[in-house]
């Protein structure tokens, strides 16, 4: 991780909510940011953690969570000194819809998606040249979201939550870690959904 630094400067994670409370997307903020602590350097501190990985949350609500070019607008407004930045795109529900849409903008443009992160994304296409990860609330979700695009090394709850519950409190949801690429049973690992988290980004962070 010694190149952590130089890295983050360049790349930027952006949270697409889906339809709900805004008090579930700023759970997943927190946790995200404790996330993002444990994986930066120890000179790092949590209080400075926001600045150093550059989180931004897209504030849409409703209708617009679907919206590539609103989500794409949000992004050149507030990465105008970075034009060609590397994001890593989290999104959950309904905002994986229009997420989606706006990272493959985001590369028309000359930008780069390090990596999609899907939440309970069900039903929605997933293709690109970039990677792609799913996380889904129970098993049902995440065999049936396989069938429309996932890349390697997804998680699903076990025993399973409800829908609202891997947005909101992703460190106590249990479950596992699998490769879609080689076998959906048995599972790779087990661990919690910020876990998982944290394992995609550190491995983004320091590639």
């Amino acid at each position: 991780m010694q190149n952590l630094s130089k890295v983050v400067s360049r790349l930027s994670i952006i949270i697409c909510p889906g339809i709900h409370e805004p008090e579930l997307t700023e759970s997943f903020r927190v946790e995200l940011l404790d996330l993002v602590s444990q994986s930066a350097r120890p000179a790092v501190s949590y209080a400075n953690a926001p600045n150093y990985a550059n989180i931004l949350i897209y504030p849409g609500k409703d209708v617009l969570v679907l919206s590539a070019l609103h989500i794409l607008q949000f992004l050149r407004d507030r990465l105008t000194n970075s034009p060609e930045s590397s994001i890593i795109f989290i999104s959950f529900s309904a905002g994986v819809v229009g997420a989606i849409g706006a990272a493959h903008l985001w590369q028309l443009l000359g930008g780069r998606v390090k990596a999609f992160i899907a939440i309970d994304g069900w039903g929605v296409p997933l293709q690109g040249n970039f990677p792609i990860h799913r996380m889904s609330h129970d098993y049902f979700t995440h065999w049936s979201s396989s069938l429309l695009g996932s890349g390697q090394n997804n998680f699903y709850a076990d025993p399973a939550v409800d829908h609202l519950s891997i947005w909101k409190s992703p460190q106590t949801v249990q479950g596992c870690w699998v490769d879609s690429s080689i076998e959906i049973i048995p599972p790779k690992g087990r661990l919690t959904a910020a876990e998982f988290l944290l394992m995609l980004l550190k491995r983004y962070e320091a590639n």
